[in-house]
């Protein structure tokens, strides 16, 4: 095995790899928590807001 050889198989593994995480994240199942995870930015927001004007939740 020359090492022509065996950067092609690492060159298929790491695309194959690369492929995972791509379908694993833009899976339909996990499109939920993502947003959800986006948001928490603007929740710290609000609720210091909130705070701001004497509003507790």
């Amino acid at each position: 095995m020359d090492i022509g050889t065996i950067h092609s198989i690492w060159t298929i593994v790491l695309f194959a790899s690369f492929i995972g995480v791509v379908w694993w994240a833009f899976g339909k199942s996990r499109k939920a928590r993502f947003e959800e995870d986006a948001n928490l930015v603007f929740a710290d927001e609000q609720k210091a807001t909130s705070e701001e004007k004497g509003v507790t939740k």
